[in-house]
């Protein structure tokens, strides 16, 4: 069962507490020579061997203070695919501590996607992460204003949670649709904007935001605390298109469409006219550069890791781009990026055609009103990323306690 916010600060402030009473050695008990060279070197043995110790003592205490904390924010479709992938490349990385897992409405309603990320969390046995429910229904977009402008503007190749096929109400959850089996493990009673919240307030500016579903959580948060995004140490984002190379239907007509955008148009608008730190956004454009192939789900297979028989036994050649891996292997390493560029980005709320589409401008033409430069990523070193992605879900599930 997740835990509750209290306990976990809890839990933080015992670990602390434990390792600031392992003080190493004490020096008043080394009796050292008086003279001679055999004293010197006999001192020099005794000086480094206090310092090994103490560097071993504290070496788990080092190593746990230099973790990055992280909150991501997902719309965690399932069985398998990007989403939950990108959430495990958060989980499985021994550089990261996964404060939680937010789930919002996007590729498929909420309350299906917590059952889906409870399932996976089961399965390599990490349910001490609390895992938060978000927003059920973006902040103005409908279902019947989307079905509406199709017939107004013409065919919306993908509306997610909202398709046709598959349809079922949101608060249900059928057993059909979630084939892995039903979780046991409870989300938390917390939501996730007020988690947030209190995260990025329990540790001022060491929180990242990884938010790769509807911004709808995020918007929520930074209208609900106005320091929320000063509080933050960094917004990480998959989210936006400019001018993808595609001959995809979904980005044919409109090249500026993109799914998380047009979800929750209004809920993107507030996200991007905030004032953080540091933004970093992952648009179509690279997203589609990336492909999850079935060579490199069976060579994760090979690990013989249950999380490894997971991503092959769930494998859909029919959607194998990475879309919140790389937003999230990109926070890890960000050497696997070979192109970025500051952009200013909105999202256009406006009634019509493009609702919801992406505006850009560059530095120099940018509106009076804008949020923070988003650091936008535009090609990758796919051979680097694969690397990185197969290593990760090729590796032990960090335990509890080490995450």
């Amino acid at each position: 069962m997740s835990e509750s916010i209290e306990s976990r600060g809890n839990e933080e402030g015992e670990g602390q507490n434990q390792w600031a009473a392992c003080t190493g050695p004490d020096v008043r008990n080394f009796d050292y020579p008086a003279r001679g060279e055999t004293s010197k070197r006999s001192a020099m043995k005794h000086a480094l061997f206090l310092f090994a110790s103490i560097a071993v003592l504290l070496a788990p205490a080092a190593f746990a203070q230099s973790r990055r904390k992280v909150i991501v924010d997902e719309d965690a479709a399932g069985p398998g695919g990007s989403n939950l992938q990108a959430i495990m490349t958060l989980v499985q990385s021994p550089a990261v501590e996964t404060l939680g897992i937010a789930v919002v409405s996007g590729d498929q309603w909420r309350d299906e996607e917590i059952a889906h990320i409870l399932r996976l969390l089961e399965i390599v046995g990490r349910t001490d992460i609390p895992v938060l429910p978000g927003a059920v229904f973006p902040l103005v977009h409908t279902r019947d204003q989307a079905l509406l402008d199709e017939q107004l503007y013409g065919k919306i190749n993908y509306m997610g949670a909202w398709e046709r096929r598959g349809w079922h109400e949101p608060f249900a959850v059928p057993s059909t649709a979630v084939p892995e089996g039903m979780p046991t493990a409870r989300p938390s009673n917390t939501d996730a904007a007020h988690f947030m919240i209190h995260m990025v307030r329990q540790y001022p500016h060491q929180v990242t935001i990884v938010a790769v579903g509807p911004m709808t959580d995020v918007a929520l948060a930074l209208r609900l605390d106005p320091e929320f995004a000063q509080l933050a140490q960094e917004l990480v984002f998959m989210g936006g298109s400019l001018n993808p190379v595609s001959n995809d239907p979904e980005w044919e007509s409109d090249p500026r469409h993109e799914f998380n955008f047009w979800f929750d148009p209004e809920a993107a608008h507030i996200v991007l006219s905030a004032h953080w730190a540091k933004a970093t956004g992952v648009p179509v454009d690279v997203s589609i550069k990336t492909h999850f192939t079935r060579v490199m789900a069976e060579e994760i297979a090979t690990s013989g890791t249950p999380l490894g028989r997971y991503w092959l036994k769930y494998y859909d050649a029919d959607n194998d781009y990475m879309w919140d891996e790389l937003a999230a292997a990109a926070w890890i390493d960000p050497s696997i990026i070979t192109a970025e560029k500051d952009y200013i980005l909105d999202v256009n709320i406006e009634r019509g055609p493009n609702y919801g589409d992406t505006l850009s401008w560059p530095e120099r033409d940018k509106p009076n009103l804008s949020g923070t430069p988003v650091h936008v990523l535009l090609d990758v070193n796919n051979e680097k990323f694969d690397k990185l992605f197969v290593d990760l879900m090729s590796s032990p599930t960090p335990k509890e306690g080490a995450n």
